[in-house]
Formats: C-alpha cells, structure tokens, sequence
C-alpha cells in the first residue's frame, strides 16, 4: 500500500457546546477516490475545512506530504480545493483572470500560470468561455471552472466538496470522468457528496460521518460485498403457479418476481427445488448499492 498523501489523526473541533468533529481520523492516498459520507451537520464540511488549512483543529493534526500545513502554509501548495458553493472563483474577473490569478497565488509564474490557464480552459471545454466574466456563466461552467482553479497549480490532493452538486445528468458525467482521470493520473482525492450514486462511481475507499465521529472506513468492494450478505436474485421464465408461490412462501422468499431468496446456499438450493422443473431466467447473488449501506450504518450508528 503507497504512502498516504494527506493524513489526519484525531481531529476534534468544537464551537461553544457543539463537538462538530471528534477525533476524526483519514488518509488520501495516491490513485484513490475517498468518499467521505455523512448527514448534514454530521461534520463533513469541518473536517474538510481542517484538511484544506482553513481552520485550526482543537487537537490532532494534519500532514499534507509529510508537513504540517499549520505550522507551514506553503505545504498547501500541494493541495486544491472546490467547496461547497459557488463562490470558489471571483464573479467580477474572467474565468482566465480567475486562474491566472489562483496560479500566480499558489507559486507559479505569470507567463507559467497563463499557459496553464489556457491549456485547462481548452481541455475542459471552456476556451470560448476564457474572457466572460464568471458571473455570466453556467452554473455547469462556473463547477468546472472551479475544479480548474484547484488544478492550476496542478496538486497532488484535491478535496472536492459537492463537485457535482446541481449539475444537469449530462455536465455530472462529464465531471465525472474528469475526476475519474484525475485519480488515474495519481492524484489522492477526498469526494464529499450526497449524491451516493456519484459516490458510488466514483470511489475506490468509502468512510462514513455520523454526529461528528468516523463510524466505517473500508474499500468500496468490501463494503458492498459485505452488506450484500447471504441474499440471491432468481427471475422465472413466466410467473409461478398459485402451488408454487405457495412454497415459495413457505421457504420465506420475497417478491413477486424478480424473487428474493434470503439465506445461504442450503436455502437456495431448497427454493430451487421447489421450482422444478420451472425454466429460470436468472440466478445471481444480490448486491448492495452505497444507498443502502450508508441507510444501515447512519441508522444504526
């Protein structure tokens, strides 16, 4: 496993009587999408304003490449941010200006930012777009430009809060595949969304927030694979006759076709004799989505 390139170790913060964050523990590795889930008010977007140096931490610390970004600010130009909202870019500037502007501010020189400026605004669609104000831009335009200002200086970590947050289906899937190429090119990201069908593309690791603690952290694969438990799809050729349906019951499946059969394989195999000699059309083993999982541990926790 690569060395984590943004590391947090037990995070708290506190305003007056509310502990938002405690104890919150992540690391952001190369190549990798985590998605960092959890309710509103859960302490997502504290954690990620500690990450991102932009608040103080109670207690624990943070290491952006080794270094501790509040000791050493400069450590930060390894790291891009979006925040949740649009006020990630300057409305009165072009979106040009923006990113020459965010380059210069995160190390690079004019003419170096400029080239890199022109270079992203035509790789992301937006070249027509480089001398409007971006006041005068899409809200699927302002997004991208967003995501820009976080790769001008081209980061190693990318914390991404809500990237596709009120973006038609077709600007998501754009945005999608771009962050989707950003990790294969390296880079470590943490993704923070409600859209848990975004999150579900995209993530490689999933750990989820309640009440201001990490209650699960875990590979998406493993995570799906484990709460998908012992349960099977089976679909039939045409519906059961009223006897059958009636075993069926008896044996404890669910539905109406497609049927769910819950239990291990000893349990499978009883529902499949009790269908012979019924032609099936599907046996498979049912599988969870990040919608369901994240239901069961929020509501559990």
């Amino acid at each position: 496993m690569e060395p984590a390139l943004l590391e947090a170790q037990g995070l708290r913060k506190r305003f007056g009587a509310l502990e938002a964050v405690r104890g919150v523990s992540l690391a952001l590795r190369p190549g990798e999408v985590l998605a960092f889930l959890g309710k509103n008010g859960a302490g997502k977007t504290t954690t990620v304003k500690m990450l991102s140096g932009l608040l103080l931490p109670d207690a624990g610390e943070v290491r952006l490449l080794g270094q501790d970004p509040f000791r050493d600010p400069w450590a930060l130009r390894h790291l891009g941010a979006v925040l949740e909202g649009n006020r990630n870019t300057y409305w009165r500037l072009t979106a040009l200006e923006n990113l020459v502007y965010f380059g210069v501010a995160r190390g690079l020189r004019l003419a170096a930012a400029r080239k890199r400026a022109l270079a992203l605004l035509e790789e992301y669609g937006l070249w027509d777009k480089a001398h409007t104000e971006v006041r005068h831009l899409s809200r699927g335009m302002q997004q991208k430009l967003a995501l820009l200002q976080a790769l001008v200086h081209d980061p190693e970590v990318l914390l991404l809060d809500e990237p596709t947050l009120g973006l038609d289906v077709d600007t998501s899937l754009q945005m999608q595949d771009k962050i989707r190429a950003l990790a294969k090119g390296g880079k470590a990201i943490l993704l923070t969304t409600h859209q848990l069908e975004v999150a579900e593309a995209l993530a490689h690791q999933v750990a989820i927030i309640h009440r201001g603690e990490v209650v699960l952290e875990e590979s998406k694969e493993a995570l799906l694979a484990r709460f998908a438990g012992e349960h099977y799809v089976l679909e039939l050729e045409a519906p059961p006759p009223p006897g059958v349906l009636a075993q069926l019951r008896a044996l404890g499946v669910e539905g109406e076709g497609p049927f769910l059969v819950r239990g291990d394989g000893e349990a499978l195999w009883r529902v499949l004799e009790a269908l012979k000699p019924l032609p099936l059309k599907k046996v498979a083993k049912a599988e969870a989505d990040l919608l369901e999982v994240f239901l069961k541990v929020v509501g559990r926790a």
